[in-house]
């Protein structure tokens, strides 16, 4: 078993916790934004998509390469020399991360028109379900002490709730906003509703 570091009584991981909600909570709003931006009906998925992944580049690469350099040994930038099972869990939980991304532009993609009206629609089934999926692949991984009889009730009601929330969300989508009217040409008198 690697070696664990020791409990900390900060509170830091929250913060951090919330960073990340808060990132990916406009993910789907900007990873939207970024497709229709690229003005290319066709390809600008596709487009938006590698963006993404130079953005990837900046942050899972250059960062962590800075970070090491700054804070780490000599020799921890020779990643060729890590630990192969962790080059491996980490390589499948990169794969797994751009999949999931992937996914997102092609829900966006399959959704009806109008397309934006889907995008808290589709996040909010990801958000939703992810901790789902995290919970049970987690307790397959690291099994509870004592079994699943040990596991209270309010986790397994947590689970319930979220899959119900992410359920109602798609239910009970807002309605899109109303196609915008024509500008009415110059020269043409338009009729006035009475």
């Amino acid at each position: 078993m690697p070696p664990q570091a020791p409990a900390s009584s900060s509170s830091t991981w929250i913060l951090f916790s919330f960073l990340t909600v808060a990132c990916w909570g406009v993910y789907g709003v900007y990873l939207h934004r970024g497709q229709t931006e690229m003005a290319d009906m066709a390809n600008g998925r596709w487009k938006a998509f590698l963006f993404v992944g130079f953005a990837y580049f900046l942050v899972a690469v250059i960062a962590p390469l800075v970070m090491l350099r700054l804070n780490g040994k000599p020799g921890d930038t020779n990643f060729l020399a890590y630990p192969m099972k962790g080059q491996m869990w980490s390589l499948i939980a990169g794969i797994v991360g751009a999949v999931g991304a992937f996914g997102v532009l092609l829900a966006f993609g399959a959704a009806p028109q109008p397309k934006a009206a889907y995008i808290p629609v589709v996040m909010s089934i990801i958000f939703a379900g992810a901790p789902i999926v995290n919970a049970i692949v987690s307790m397959l991984y690291h099994p509870p002490h004592g079994g699943l009889s040990e596991v209270k009730w309010q986790f397994w009601a947590g689970i319930i709730i979220a899959a119900v929330g992410g359920s109602m969300v798609a239910l009970f989508k807002p309605d899109a906003p109303a196609p915008s009217k024509p500008a009415a040409k110059p020269g043409i008198e338009q009729p006035v509703k009475h």
